[in-house]
């Protein structure tokens, strides 16, 4: 317990000097509040700003979240296909890594025309983004299991369906949350942009990618960095929510987990 409050601690001054060296930078270059605010200015914004601030987070947090869960059904249901019929495997599998390489900037268009504009339209583009490394995380770990105890398994009259839940499922479940952790982090970007081109179904209302764009257009520097500080949050969220997630599954019994207890 000392050793986590001193690690706050010091956590806490890294910022404090972090937010110094911001403000004594605008202070010595005399820099303009449009070009680049301070962290009073920025803070003041984030006040008088907050409710339609806690707004947009709210409206990425679901798209976000929707598109980060969607990715996880999909992409287990997937690389359990891939592990159970190796020649699908191996014709299919280079095809979903290729999603990592969609230029979401041409096919987001495409989406608003196929399903409108919105909260589903946002949720397909983060779903579409965090889709790949799920599949590539699951699938290495779902075949990398040792063949002695497939072979156990197998000596012991298993089914293939037992092999898989029981032997590949419960081996792959590092892998699983390390693609999990990945996606969690991108859910926000991927949120995020397809806000820039979908994120409004009226105006005047929608995410943190649609408060970006209209921050912008109206100057207001002080209030975009709030919007910054908002997603970075909302990403280290999922990411800690994630991590969390990944101890209560294998604390009690996986060696990744172990040095964690042990701190």
């Amino acid at each position: 317990m000392k050793r986590q409050a001193i690690l706050v601690i010091q956590s806490l001054v890294v910022l404090a000097c972090l937010l110094g060296l911001w403000q004594g930078i605008i202070a010595l270059n005399h820099l303009q509040p449009y070009i680049l605010p301070g962290p009073v200015a920025v803070a003041a914004a984030l006040h008088d700003r907050f409710p339609s601030l806690l707004n947009s987070l709210t409206i990425t947090t679901e798209e976000a979240a929707g598109g980060l869960i969607a990715s996880i059904v999909v992409g287990i249901a997937v690389s359990m296909v891939f592990a159970q019929w190796r020649s699908l495997r191996q014709v299919l599998y280079p095809y979903t890594i290729l999603l990592q390489t969609v230029p979401i900037v041409a096919i987001a268009p495409l989406i608003i025309n196929w399903v409108g504009a919105g909260l589903l339209s946002v949720t397909i583009v983060t779903f579409i983004i965090c889709l790949a490394p799920i599949i590539a995380n699951t699938t290495q770990g779902l075949v990398s299991v040792d063949e002695n105890l497939v072979n156990l398994f197998i000596m012991h009259k298993a089914t293939p369906t037992q092999i898989l839940f029981k032997l590949r499922l419960p081996n792959a479940m590092p892998n699983l949350f390390a693609g999990i952790r990945i996606s969690a982090g991108i859910s926000v970007i991927g949120g995020i942009m397809g806000e820039l081109f979908a994120g409004s179904t009226r105006v005047g209302e929608g995410g943190l990618g649609y408060a970006i764009t209209y921050a912008n257009n109206q100057m207001e520097t002080a209030y975009l960095f709030a919007l910054v500080f908002a997603a970075t949050v909302l990403g280290f969220s999922f990411f800690f929510i994630v991590m969390f997630l990944e101890w209560l599954a294998l604390h009690n019994w996986h060696e990744s987990s172990r040095p964690q207890m042990q701190e």
